[in-house]
C-alpha cells in the first residue's frame, strides 16, 4: 500500500489551496492510499491523530509580544521546530512521496532539505506565485507587479509589497533572500504541480526549468453539485473583498449597465467597497461570507457569476464550481481565468480593468434570450462533467507519482468506478 505526506500551513477548509490539500489528500485514500499529515495547530482543525506532530500555532496579526513576534518573524524565515517535529513524524511515518501545498511563513521551506535528506521525493502543488514572488501574487499598491524578476528581493521592502507594511515586508524579503540564496525550492522540489498553463510560462520567464513542472488542472467533483440552467435577475461575485479582486471596477461596470448585482464574501476593502456604493447608488447588495448550500444557492439563482480579477490569478476554483452550478462565466483576461473559458460557449472574456468592455459584456447578458444563457450553463458544466472531473485529476497525480518511482496502484479512479 503506498504512503502520502500531505503538507499545509491549515488543516481546515481556509481557502482554495486548504480545500485542494484535504481532496487531495482524499482521493487518495480512496484509491488505496495510507495518508500522513503534517500541518500547524490551529482551532478550527479538523480532528486527526496527526495533530501531534503539528507546529505550533504561528498566525500573524494576532496580539502577541514583542517576543513572541520575534520568534514567529524567527520562524517564517527558517524553521528548527518544523525540521525537529517533521523528522520526529518521518520516524513513525514512511512515506513513499510528499506532497506540499502551503509550507511559507509557517513551516517555512527549512522543511524540503528534512524531505529530501530521508531519500523522499517532494511534490509541491502551486497554488500561486510564491517560488518566484516574494509576495506571492505579484501584485501590490501600484498593480500588478515583476520587479523582483530580475531585480533584488529588496523590492519588496520598497514597495510594501506585503499588506502595504513595512515590517512584514522585511521578513518576507529576508525569507525569500535566503531561499535563493539557497535555492531551495530549486534544489529540493522534485516536482512542481500547476493548475493553469499560464502560472507554468510565468515560472519558466521567471528562469526556472520548464521540465521541473507539470500541468495538472484543478477539478470538481460534478455529482456534488446541484446544477441550475435557468437564469436569474442578478450577476453574482463570489470571494474574497481585496484590491486584487477587481470588485470596484466590477461595481462601477454594473452601475453604468444599469443590471443588479450580489457581492457575497468579506476581506480587507469591505468598507471601501461600501462606501463606493454610497457613491455610485447602483443595484448592489453586499451578502457577507457565505459558504456551503446557501452559497450554492445564491450561485444557482445568478444569470452569470462575474471574476473580475487585476492580478495573475491561477486556476480559481470558483469558476469551476460556478459551471458545475450550471452558470456560465464573465472573467477578466487575467492569470488562468480565460483557460477555462471557451469564448461564447461556456461564457466571456474581458480585458482586465476595462470597465468600459465590463459594461457591454453585462449589457450584453442581460439583455440575451434566457435560452442561450441557459445553452451556456449547459455548456459550463458538460465541460466541468468532461475535463475537470476528480477522475482526470486522479489519474494524472498516479502518473506523476509513478515517473518518481512511487510504485502505485496500475488502476486509477475511472477503473475503480466501473469495477463497483
Amino acid at each position: 500500500m503506498p504512503s502520502l505526506l500531505s503538507i499545509n500551513n491549515y488543516h481546515y477548509r481556509r481557502g482554495g489551496s486548504d480545500g485542494v490539500y484535504l481532496d487531495h489528500a482524499a482521493l487518495m485514500e480512496g484509491l488505496g492510499w495510507r495518508n500522513g499529515f503534517f500541518s500547524m495547530h490551529h482551532p478550527e482543525n479538523l480532528p486527526t491523530p496527526w495533530s501531534r506532530y503539528f507546529i505550533d500555532e504561528l498566525e500573524f496579526g494576532q496580539a502577541y509580544s514583542l517576543t513572541q513576534k520575534l520568534s514567529m518573524a524567527t520562524k517564517s524565515v527558517y524553521s528548527f521546530e518544523a525540521q525537529r517535529k517533521l523528522r520526529s513524524l518521518l520516524r513513525d511515518f514512511e512515506p513513499d512521496v510528499a506532497h506540499l501545498h502551503g509550507i511559507y511563513h509557517h513551516h517555512s521551506p527549512s522543511i524540503l532539505p528534512v524531505l529530501t535528506g530521508a531519500g523522499i521525493p517532494v511534490v509541491m502543488t502551486a497554488h500561486d506565485l510564491k517560488i518566484a514572488c516574494p509576495n506571492y501574487k505579484m501584485f501590490n499598491r501600484t498593480g500588478v507587479c515583476e520587479r523582483c524578476r530580475d531585480g533584488s528581493v529588496l523590492n519588496v521592502i520598497r514597495n510594501r509589497c506585503v499588506r502595504d507594511s513595512l515590517t512584514a515586508s522585511v521578513i518576507v524579503a529576508a525569507e525569500s533572500g535566503l531561499q535563493r540564496s539557497m535555492q531551495t525550492y530549486r534544489k529540493h522540489v522534485t516536482k512542481v504541480v500547476v493548475p493553469s498553463r499560464f502560472y507554468l510560462e510565468m515560472f519558466v520567464e521567471w528562469g526556472w526549468p520548464r521540465e521541473q513542472f507539470t500541468y495538472v488542472p484543478n477539478y470538481v467533483d460534478a455529482s456534488r453539485f446541484t446544477p441550475s440552467f435557468e437564469p436569474g435577475d442578478y450577476f453574482l461575485y463570489f470571494g474574497r473583498l481585496a484590491p486584487e479582486k477587481g470588485i470596484a471596477t466590477l461595481m462601477r461596470a454594473a452601475r453604468l449597465a444599469g443590471v443588479k448585482l450580489k457581492i457575497a464574501g468579506s476581506g480587507p476593502m469591505e468598507a471601501e467597497l461600501q462606501a463606493l456604493q454610497g457613491e455610485l447608488h447602483g443595484d448592489t447588495q453586499f451578502l457577507g461570507f457565505q459558504t456551503g448550500e446557501a452559497l450554492h444557492a445564491l450561485v444557482r439563482g445568478a444569470r452569470a457569476v462575474v471574476l473580475p480579477s487585476e492580478w495573475y490569478e491561477n486556476a480559481p476554483l470558483s469558476a469551476l464550481e460556478s459551471f458545475a452550478l450550471g452558470k456560465p462565466l464573465i472573467g477578466a483576461r487575467i492569470g488562468g481565468i480565460a483557460e477555462t473559458i471557451d469564448e461564447s460557449e461556456n461564457g466571456w472574456t474581458f480585458a482586465s480593468k476595462d470597465i468600459a468592455g465590463l459594461t457591454q459584456l453585462l449589457s450584453m447578458v442581460q439583455t440575451m434570450p434566457d435560452s442561450r444563457v441557459a445553452q451556456a450553463g449547459r455548456a459550463a458544466r458538460a465541460l466541468v462533467e468532461q475535463r475537470f472531473n476528480p477522475e482526470g485529476y486522479a489519474n494524472a497525480m498516479l502518473a506523476l507519482y509513478s515517473s518518481l518511482g512511487v510504485k502505485t496502484s496500475s488502476t486509477g479512479l475511472a477503473s475503480q468506478e466501473r469495477d463497483k
